[in-house]
């Protein structure tokens, strides 16, 4: 039987043009190669699953290369990129300062730093989780860090950009990563499904996306986890069920209840969306969203700013057409003063029921379907 490997190992950026939703970074890297203006040290900056250890091991991977490409990309023939594809090259260090926080674990690392490389021309620690150094290993790293080798680089890595102490930063080259849009995450989700002969809606690989909060990794995670559920077929109604995400249709639904003024019906679907569990907060979230988004749709100007499926975008248009902007700003004002109001309410579910009733009066009386 073969051995499963997870797909955000199996499907882990090699070169910089792979790597998703970073390509101002990447394409600032490889100039810096190209040209022969790199620096001694980075610091990569940005949440969890963007990218920022892939990008350094690239980089790491890269300026070893004896024959890059002429699109400035390692050639993962060389001996240097085979060592390094192998897992045994000895000019690559990585340090988790999660767990090698003392300053005994920099003072190793500085002692290894002295040693030119024995195969290609650069030496590269990356230290992974760099805020969780503690002050006196920050300024034992100081003077290393500032006055190099000529051979030695280093990129740093961290969540928690405001941890790090102004003397480390100044010494730093600083990239910030960003968190990856829903967008392109759900292109690449679609890519690995065909490699791997996944049947994948649409809808669901969006909802996957929307559910990872901008972390590739995560994605990735839920998409391993409802293929094998789903016996390689990924449904929209799957991944509904699995990661207990509210469906589209509900505010569908109330939204049409509301421009029939129809407070009795909206207040059922509440009762309904309760009583699976659902948090009310994050439902009132859910429809601020999407009143934001019938309001987004009603202009041409603002459409690029939904990033949601295309059928998907179609229904809102559909469904704005019953609507005033004065009518959508005022539910927005609704629906925003009762997120603010939430957590203190004594009574969450009354407050929502007196929202539900709120937007479902904002019909002009002009408007008012006639008998």
């Amino acid at each position: 039987m073969s051995e499963f490997v997870v797909s955000a190992r199996k499907y882990r950026p090699q070169t910089f043009d792979t790597v998703v939703g970073q390509e101002a970074i990447t394409g600032t890297l490889k100039n810096a190669i190209k040209n022969n203006q790199l620096a001694q040290a980075f610091l990569f900056c940005g949440s969890r699953g963007v990218g920022k250890t892939t990008t350094a091991r690239i980089l790491a991977k890269t300026i070893n290369c004896f024959n890059r490409t002429e699109t400035v990309e390692a050639c993962d023939q060389c001996d240097s990129c085979l060592s390094f594809n192998s897992g045994s090259s000895l000019n690559v260090f990585e340090l988790d300062a999660a767990s090698n926080n003392s300053v005994d674990d920099i003072r190793g690392l500085i002692d290894q730093v002295r040693i030119a490389p024995q195969l290609g021309n650069f030496k590269v620690y990356i230290i992974d989780e760099v805020h969780m150094l503690s002050v006196s290993a920050f300024n034992a790293f100081l003077k290393t860090l500032e006055e190099p080798p000529a051979h030695a680089i280093f990129i740093l890595a961290t969540t928690e950009k405001h941890k790090i102490i102004p003397t480390i930063l100044s010494r730093c080259q600083i990239f910030d990563f960003n968190r990856i849009t829903v967008k392109d995450i759900a292109q690449h989700l679609s890519k690995i499904a065909q490699k791997e002969r996944i049947t994948a809606e649409e809808e669901a690989l969006h909802l996957i996306a929307m559910k990872s909060d901008g972390a590739l990794r995560d994605a990735l995670s839920i998409f391993d986890q409802l293929s094998v559920f789903g016996h390689g077929q990924i449904t929209h109604q799957n991944v509904l069920s699995n990661l207990h995400v509210l469906d589209y249709d509900y505010y569908f639904k109330l939204v049409d209840y509301f421009n029939k003024e129809d407070i009795s019906g909206s207040l059922m679907i509440l009762n309904d969306i309760i009583n699976q569990g659902f948090d009310g907060h994050q439902f009132l979230l859910g429809l601020a969203d999407h009143f934001r988004n019938l309001l987004m749709v009603q202009d041409q100007r603002t459409l690029p700013l939904l990033d949601l499926p295309d059928t998907v975008v179609q229904r809102y248009g559909e469904q704005a057409k019953g609507w005033v902007k004065d009518q959508l700003t005022r539910a927005l004002y609704v629906l925003s003063k009762a997120d603010v109001n939430y957590k203190s309410a004594k009574n969450q579910r009354l407050l929502l029921e007196i929202s539900l009733m709120e937007l479902g009066s904002l019909q002009q009386p002009s408007e008012k379907k006639k008998d």
